[in-house]
C-alpha cells in the first residue's frame, strides 16, 4: 500500500515527484488525449506508463468520468469513455478504472406543497444493471475492475436529490444482489462521504471491506456545536477536509483494510479543505466561505497535501 495523490495525467507527475508521492489516481480521463476517440491513444497512454515509471509513480486507478451515464443525454458518450478507459487501465496494467454509476432521476410534484420530489432509487436498480452489466464484463474481459465512488453530489453532503445511485451501503447491497456482474463491481471508497452521513468508516469496512477496489483518501469534520444549534442541513455543520485534520480514525481505517485484504493504495483527494487550500484557485461548490475570506491570496494545497501524507505514511510504512 502506498501514499500518493489524484491527479490529472502526465502533466503533474513533475508536482507528485516533488511532494514525494509515489502512487496516483487518474482523474479527469475524459479530458486527456487519451480519452479522444480520433487520437492516438496507445502513444500517450505508453508514454504516461514510462513518465511514471521513471518517476516511481504507481498509477493505482483511472477516475474515467465522474457525470450521469444513466442520464439519456449522457448515456452512449460515458459509454464509450468507460470503455475507453478499460482499454488503456488494460494496456497500463492498471487494475481499476472508477467513476459515478449515475442514476435515473424521474420526479413527481408533491400536490400539497408544488414541490419536486425524487422516485425512490431503489425503483431503478434494473435500469442501473441494464446499463453496468454489460460494461462490468467488457472490463473483467480485459482484467480489469470497476469502482463507483460513494460521493452523494447532495446539498449538505447528503444522499438527497443527488445523482448518484451508490450513495449509500443499503444500495451497494441492492446493487451487487441484482447484477449479474457483481463480482468485477465495486466501491472508490471516501471516508468523508460516510462521516457526513452519520456513518462509521471503520464499521464500514469491516462489512464491506472485499469490495472496496480504490480509495480517495479524505477526511471530514462535522461541527457538534453548529450541529446541535442548527441540524445537519446548514452550511459549515459538515466539511471535508484533508487527513489528518479531521474526525476518520485512520490508525483503525488503514487497520480495517489491511485486514480486509485491501489491495490498492491511499490516494488523497485534495482541493475540498476550506483552509487547506489555494485560495485564488476556483473554489468547489461544497467549501463554505464567508462573506470575507480572511486567507485570500494564501496558497495552502500542498501544505494540506503534506499533512495529510505525513498523517497516513505513518501506518502504512512496510505494507507493500
Amino acid at each position: 500500500m502506498r501514499v500518493g495523490v489524484i491527479s490529472r495525467g502526465i502533466d503533474e507527475l513533475d508536482w507528485i515527484q516533488k511532494l514525494g508521492f509515489k502512487s496516483t489516481g487518474w482523474i479527469r480521463f475524459f479530458q486527456s488525449p487519451a480519452a479522444d476517440p480520433q487520437a492516438d491513444w496507445k502513444s500517450y497512454v505508453d508514454k504516461y506508463k514510462d513518465e511514471a515509471g521513471a518517476r516511481g509513480v504507481r498509477v493505482s486507478a483511472i477516475g474515467a468520468l465522474y457525470k450521469n451515464p444513466l442520464d439519456p443525454k449522457q448515456t452512449d458518450y460515458s459509454r464509450d469513455v468507460f470503455k475507453r478507459a478499460i482499454l488503456v487501465a488494460s494496456r497500463m496494467g492498471v487494475k481499476t478504472v472508477c467513476g459515478f454509476p449515475g442514476a435515473v432521476i424521474e420526479t413527481y410534484i408533491n400536490e400539497r406543497g408544488g414541490n419536486p420530489i425524487y422516485q425512490p432509487f431503489e425503483n431503478y436498480v434494473p435500469q442501473l444493471c441494464a446499463f453496468w452489466d454489460p460494461i462490468g464484463k467488457f472490463a473483467a474481459d480485459n482484467g480489469v475492475r470497476i469502482a463507483f465512488e460513494n460521493c452523494p453530489q447532495g446539498q449538505y453532503f447528503l444522499p438527497i436529490m443527488g445523482y448518484n445511485m451508490l450513495a449509500k451501503p443499503a444500495m451497494w447491497e441492492r446493487f451487487w444482489n441484482e447484477s449479474k456482474c457483481a463480482d468485477n463491481f465495486g466501491i472508490e471508497w471516501d471516508a468523508s462521504h460516510l462521516i457526513c452521513q452519520f456513518i462509521d468508516p471503520v464499521t464500514n469496512i469491516h462489512k464491506y471491506g472485499r469490495k472496496i477496489f480504490h480509495i480517495h483518501a479524505k477526511d471530514a469534520y462535522i461541527n457538534q456545536q453548529l450541529l446541535s444549534v442548527y441540524g445537519i442541513c446548514h452550511p459549515g455543520v459538515a466539511e471535508h477536509r484533508h487527513p489528518g485534520l479531521g474526525q476518520a480514525n485512520w490508525a483503525e481505517i488503514v487497520h480495517a483494510l489491511l485486514r480486509a485484504g485491501y489491495d490498492s493504495d491511499l490516494n488523497i483527494e485534495g482541493w475540498h479543505d476550506p483552509v487547506y487550500r489555494d485560495h485564488e484557485a476556483e473554489r468547489p461548490e461544497d467549501v463554505r466561505t464567508d462573506l470575507v475570506d480572511y486567507q485570500k491570496g494564501q496558497k495552502l494545497e500542498d501544505a494540506g497535501l503534506m499533512i495529510a501524507k505525513k498523517t497516513l505514511e505513518q501506518y502504512i510504512a512496510g505494507t507493500e
